[in-house]
C-alpha cells in the first residue's frame, strides 16, 4: 500500500527564522518518514507583495538551502521552486472558475493584509487561496500540515476540490486533511506579542533567524 502525500510550502520573503522551525520544518523533516513529501519554495506567492526580483531570486536559493541543512532530504523529498512548473498558475486559473466569490471573501488573512486599504490590495493577494489550493491539489496531496492561521485556507481548498469533483462529475480531486503540531506552530514577534513571527517583518528584532 503506498503512503499518503504531504505537501507544504514556504514564501522565500527573508531568511528562516526560529518560528520557520519550530513551527514547521522540523516537523516536515519527521513527516519525510511516514509521507510521500513535497515541499516547495512559492515565490509567486512572494510576489503578491512589494519585491525587488534580484533580492527574491537570491532568497529563494537560500531558503531552499536552508531547508536542506534543516533536516529535508532531497533523497527522501521532492523539493522545487513553484514558479518552474507552469501547472499551478495554470490550475489556478481553473479553480478560479469554480471557486465562489463570497467564499474569499470571507478570508480573514487578507483582511489582515490589506488593513484599511483593502480597494488598493492587489487581486493576486485577494486570490492568493485559490492558488494555495492549486498547489496543493496539483500534486493530489491528501495531507497538508498548516498553522492555525492557514486552517481556512485549506478548509477553502477542500472546497474547491468538492466543487470541481461535483462540477465536472469527476471523483478526481481528493479533500487534504489537515496536519497541525503543538503549540509551537504559531511563534509570535518578539517585538508584537499579538502578530505571528515573520520573514517580512522589517524589524529584525521581531524574529531569531536561523543564518
Amino acid at each position: 500500500m503506498s503512503k499518503n502525500r504531504i505537501f507544504s510550502g514556504v514564501q522565500p520573503t527573508g531568511s528562516l527564522h526560529l518560528g520557520n522551525y519550530l513551527g514547521a520544518i522540523r516537523n516536515w523533516a519527521r513527516l519525510q518518514d511516514e509521507f510521500e513529501a513535497i515541499y516547495c519554495v512559492v515565490d509567486l506567492h512572494a510576489v503578491t507583495a512589494p519585491h525587488d526580483p534580484k533580492e527574491l531570486s537570491r532568497a529563494t536559493r537560500e531558503v531552499t538551502a536552508g531547508l536542506i541543512a534543516s533536516g529535508i532530504d532531497p533523497a527522501r523529498s521532492i523539493i522545487f521552486n513553484q514558479s518552474m512548473v507552469p501547472e499551478h498558475a495554470e490550475l489556478s486559473w481553473l479553480f478560479s472558475c469554480v471557486a465562489r466569490l463570497g467564499w474569499l471573501n470571507r478570508m480573514t488573512q487578507f483582511k489582515e493584509k490589506a488593513g484599511k486599504n483593502r480597494e488598493q490590495a492587489s487581486v493576486g493577494l485577494y486570490a492568493y487561496p485559490v492558488l494555495m489550493a492549486a498547489d496543493i491539489l496539483a500534486y493530489k496531496a491528501t495531507h497538508v500540515p498548516v498553522g492555525e492561521d492557514q486552517k481556512q485556507h485549506l478548509e477553502l481548498t477542500r472546497d474547491i476540490a468538492q466543487s470541481f469533483n461535483s462540477t465536472y462529475r469527476v471523483d478526481y480531486f481528493p479533500l487534504p486533511e489537515p496536519q497541525i503540531f503543538g503549540s509551537a506552530t504559531r511563534v509570535m514577534s518578539l517585538r508584537d506579542g499579538t502578530k505571528k513571527m515573520s520573514k517580512s517583518d522589517e524589524s529584525d528584532y521581531s524574529r531569531i533567524n536561523m543564518t
